[in-house]
């Protein structure tokens, strides 16, 4: 099979197994808060994580050297899971989609002071129309279809936004295992402080329910690593968009979602843009950073450890390619 094409089919369904796993949180959502749900399905991948974490035999210490810059990309991680969640309990699925396909269109704003990337008019036009696209779903104005879940949503896309514009910012001078490990931990510590005040038992089955959580997390992000290592960034990067299929199939077979025509508009505009925005920064002449390009996780949640990290570790392990 061509690589480029077995790339694709690997990013295909390594998006298919996050939809599946949002699926899961949002049935969950109903019921539980998203302190509870991060919590539980950050315990249940613990163990896996943990595995890797200790495959790091690199001289040198658990401390930061960019102890702010680590804080700030911790604190943003934990926030956009707290918010993310939220909004697929409160959204449709096809809609909250939507509204995280934004971050590609932040990261490109916020790497102009963070990155000192430059954007030319081109892609400078590409983000104002697609945050148009991001105006269209919101439908600000309109008091009966804009509410605290298309906040959290846009919340959670520019938190993440930023998570992955500080990685392309440190991710060389830090180790790993300290860019895993930090927002891990205070995931664990903050929704475990949290969970008192917000706890509902749940029963055998949903518990394991959030273990699937993390499986499917895991199986994702294992999927992507081997589709980054068969093609080539600009293939692999917009079948990102391909979940907004999943959603619509997902969101109407298990909770009777349909997509109204903002929606469509607007998500058609946010992907073009996107992948527009994706093939420039191919272009070594346009982007010296592509921090686009180089996100290549989705939400940062703190849960479980950048795809990034995990490519390098096994790029390291496989030094003949």
């Amino acid at each position: 099979m061509n690589p480029t094409f077995r790339g694709a089919m690997l990013s295909l369904a390594a998006f298919g197994f996050y939809a599946t796993h949002d699926v899961v949180v949002k049935f969950l959502g109903e019921s539980y808060s998203a302190f509870q749900l991060i919590f539980f399905s950050g315990l249940m991948g613990f163990p896996l994580v943990t595995m890797m974490l200790m495959g790091d035999r690199r001289d040198g210490t658990l401390i930061p050297r960019h102890p702010w810059w680590t804080a700030l990309r911790s604190v943003a991680a934990v926030t956009t899971g707290v918010m993310g969640f939220f909004a697929f309990s409160k959204l449709p699925m096809a809609e909250a989609y939507a509204i995280f396909f934004a971050m590609p269109l932040l990261i490109t704003l916020m790497a102009i002071p963070m990155l000192g990337e430059k954007v030319g008019p081109r892609r400078g036009a590409a983000v104002v129309v697609g945050l148009i696209g991001v105006l269209i779903v919101l439908r600000p104005g309109s008091g009966d279809s804009f509410g605290i879940g298309h906040l959290a949503a846009l919340g959670a896309a520019t938190t993440g936004a930023l998570t992955s514009v500080i990685v392309r910012k440190i991710g060389q001078e830090e180790r790993s295992v300290v860019l895993m490990l930090y927002p891990m931990m205070l995931s664990f510590f903050a929704m475990g402080l949290m969970l008192p005040f917000v706890y509902v038992p749940m029963p055998v089955e949903h518990l394991g329910l959030t273990a699937l959580m993390a499986f499917l997390g895991m199986l994702g992000a294992l999927a992507v690593i081997a589709a980054y290592r068969a093609a080539p960034a600009v293939v692999v990067a917009p079948m990102q968009y391909s979940q907004i299929i999943w959603a619509a199939l997902y969101g109407w077979v298990f909770f009777g979602e349909s997509i109204n025509l903002n929606t469509a508009i607007g998500t058609a505009i946010i992907i073009a843009s996107g992948v527009y925005i994706v093939l420039r920064e191919d272009t070594p002449l346009v982007s010296q950073n592509r921090p686009v390009l180089e996100s290549r996780s989705r939400l940062d949640i703190g849960t479980t450890p950048r795809i990034s990290h995990w490519l390098k570790r096994f790029e390291k392990q496989d030094p003949g390619r």
